[in-house]
Parts: structure tokens; sequence; C-alpha cells
């Protein structure tokens, strides 16, 4: 079980994200106003809270958001859970589509730094059932369905 530590949108892609405190889920859709929303597999992106503390420790000056990133949460290690893995906040379900993603042109995170943590350690999913979710909300791995 973890907690949502951020959630983070941005209503045009190619911009960066910002917090925000509370944000609707839309049923295979994402978040409502986030730019990547839409009907695909990479509705929503997740980032585990404590690699982007362990990137920060490197002497990186990132916000939450920087990495594209729409739910930060503490207590999951994303990238450890495989693809149909479901998660559960209150009313709203998500089924992990795609982990980590390909870096097509280098972000300003990886030309500063020389690495970027979103495209081996971030995950994506799809919106199973919508829903609000707001800062503080526990986030957690529903028992695998077979």
């Amino acid at each position: 079980m973890g907690t949502i530590k951020a959630i983070c949108i941005s209503e045009k892609r190619g911009t960066p994200k910002y917090k925000v405190n509370r944000a609707e889920f839309v049923k295979d859709w994402g978040i409502r106003g986030d730019a990547h929303a839409g009907n695909w597999h990479r509705q929503v992106s997740f980032l585990s809270f404590e690699k982007i503390e362990a990137f920060r420790a490197k002497g990186a000056q990132v916000d939450f958001g920087a990495f594209g990133e729409n739910v930060i949460a503490d207590g999951l290690d994303f990238k450890e859970l495989p693809v149909g893995t479901r998660l559960r906040c209150g009313d709203v379900e998500f089924v992990i589509t795609q982990i980590g993603k390909e870096c097509h042109s280098h972000c300003q995170i990886f030309r500063r730094m020389g690495e970027c943590i979103m495209p081996h350690e971030g995950v994506f999913a799809v919106v199973e059932k919508g829903g609000w979710i707001q800062v503080g909300d526990q986030l957690e791995q529903l028992p695998t369905i077979r």
C-alpha cells in the first residue's frame, strides 16, 4: 500500500506538468484536463516517490511532474509490478499497461544530469473505473485476477 504524494497535469503536451491537490480520473480516458489523457494505453503515468528522492539525492533539482509523471506515490515500486497489475485508490481503479518508455529525444533532465528515471522507473496505466483522487489518499495493489 502507498500514499499519494502528488498529482500532476499539464494542459498542453510538451509543457511542464504542475501539481494539483485533487483530480478527476475518467474511465478509458485518464485525468480530466491532462494533455496526455486519451483513448490509448498510456492514460496515466506513475512514478515512485522513493525513486524521485533517490534521484534528488544525486543532486537533481526536480519538482514533482518534472519527469512527465501524473501520480507520485510512496510505498510502491511501480517498475516491479508486472503489466496487468491492478491498482485502486478510493473508487478509482487502474490496470498497468506498460513499464518504462523509450526516450526519443533526451529531456532537459537527461541533458543536465546524464540520465532520466522515467524511461526505466515509470509505468503507465489505463483507468478501469473513474472517480476523484486527492493527495494523501491510499493506493493499493489489488489481487491478480486469474
